[in-house]
């Protein structure tokens, strides 16, 4: 019983395709998360401990283990830039 070899080129193309899309997908994720893995499962607090990491360190994923913040993170919140609004509505 011969194979079909005509049927072999789009299963390879197809195939590949799915590699090159599978790999590309991976390698953005990767990127956009600074080589850890993806977060699942993200709640309330774990957006103010990313928040909380954007300030001290300038990335979402990035992490730091000084026990004392750079003088920077003082002023560098964003909530101080709707101290104005809170004030005319409280």
């Amino acid at each position: 019983m011969p194979v079909p070899f005509e049927s072999l080129i789009p299963f390879a193309i197809i195939s590949g395709m799915f590699l090159v899309t599978g790999t590309g997908i991976q390698y953005a994720q990767n990127k956009r998360n600074e080589g850890k893995t993806v977060r699942y499962s993200v709640d309330d607090w774990d957006h103010k401990m990313m928040q909380r990491d954007k300030q001290l360190t300038g990335t979402l994923r990035g992490q730091v283990d000084a026990p004392v913040a750079s003088e920077e993170f003082k002023v560098n919140s964003s909530w101080k830039v709707y101290e104005s609004l809170r004030n005319d509505f409280a």
